[in-house]
């Protein structure tokens, strides 16, 4: 019997261990750009696989398998946010101190992150999401397409906007920092 493409694709994957393995650092990655704060990365990302394990079987490829876990880490996510307990982090005052020049150089690309995160959130839901995955998760616009539920050249339209409003924001925040 031979499979369909998109049943080739999960036939191997279909063993849930090995979709953990594979996905961890994908789930782990979207839920931080997605707004999940990394003291609570962990716990959300667990809910994403509690999620994709209940649901593997049921998996019926129409979708591939990674457009599938996104949409569930979108609605983690989600959830996440509306919460009203959610903890917010505190920063530190001074820096750490780095013997080692990579350690340093990590800790100031954490520093960024912060930026990051405050213009990703000045996006609506349906920008960040096709800008997260193209921009970030590198998918092709397609998948993009598919993961968010809407026609291709919609997402194009959101991710060109998406651009143009990040960029307008980092440049007004570019601004106040002069002055």
């Amino acid at each position: 019997m031979r499979l369909a493409p998109k049943q080739r694709e999960l036939a191997p994957a279909a063993d849930f261990s090995r979709v953990f393995s594979e996905y961890a650092p994908f789930v782990l990655r979207v839920l931080r750009h997605l707004g999940v704060p990394a003291s609570d990365v962990q716990d959300q990302g667990q809910e994403v696989f509690v999620a994709v394990h209940r649901g593997l079987a049921g998996f019926a490829g129409r979708s591939s398998l990674r457009t599938w876990i996104y949409g569930i880490c979108v609605r983690v996510a989600s959830n996440y946010r509306r919460r009203a307990h959610v903890r917010r982090e505190r920063a530190v005052s001074e820096l750490p101190e780095a013997s080692d020049p990579q350690a340093l150089e990590a800790f100031e690309r954490g520093q960024r992150w912060p930026a990051l995160q405050r213009l990703l959130d000045s996006l609506d839901a349906d920008k960040r999401e096709v800008f997260v995955l193209y921009e970030l998760e590198e998918l092709p616009m397609r998948e993009v397409a598919e993961a968010c539920g809407c026609p291709l050249q919609t997402a194009y339209s959101r991710l060109h906007t998406a651009r143009r409003l990040l960029l307008e924001r980092y440049r007004e925040q570019e601004l106040k920092d002069e002055r």
